[in-house]
């Protein structure tokens, strides 16, 4: 009989299978450090670019920042240059109304029997002061005043009797209202 001693086959075998086990964790272990490193390398790209476009948007900002301060100027200027275009415009149409006025008056007057001393128009009142001979002139002129369209709520202030360069002459103030046209 032939014996055959399997022994060292066995060994050898349990050799090389630890070997290759070895191997393939080793192999394990340095393919999982590739797969790591570039996962790491990719994550800190990754990184990276977030980073620039965060520092591209605050840089954007900025930039937004001051165009939008430069329009709010802009629109502070023009809200300014509306109002005084808006003043320019308002004295361009009120400019006659003073003329008007007095061009009214000059007529209302009672030639050579009354005279203005003062003429005073604040807003939309006119107060009127003066010197008459007498109180039918004054009345005349009230009665005058009255029949325009121009003037409303005629009312006569105070009238008192004034000694002038020997003359007995009536002083008056009279306030009115000035109806817009």
């Amino acid at each position: 009989m032939i014996r055959i001693n399997l022994l060292p086959f066995r060994t050898i075998r349990k050799k090389e299978n630890i070997r290759q086990q070895l191997s393939i964790f080793l192999l394990s272990t340095v393919f999982l450090s590739i797969a790591l490193v570039y996962f790491n390398i990719s994550l800190n790209g990754k990184i990276n670019n977030l980073h620039s476009e965060i520092e591209k948007t605050k840089k954007d900002l900025d930039d937004y920042q001051k165009i939008r301060k430069e329009i709010a100027d802009i629109r502070d200027r023009l809200t300014i240059l509306k109002k005084k275009t808006g003043v320019i415009t308002n004295l361009e149409l009120n400019r006659k109304e003073p003329i008007h006025l007095l061009d009214v008056m000059t007529d209302m007057v009672v030639a050579n029997r009354m005279w203005f001393t003062s003429f005073e128009k604040q807003e939309d009142m006119v107060n009127i002061e003066g010197v008459a001979l007498d109180n039918k002139t004054v009345a005349d002129f009230m009665t005058r005043l009255e029949g325009t369209k121009l003037f409303a709520n005629v009312n006569l202030k105070t009238l008192k009797q004034k000694k002038l360069q020997n003359y007995n002459l009536n002083s008056f103030q009279i306030a009115c209202k000035k109806v817009s046209l």
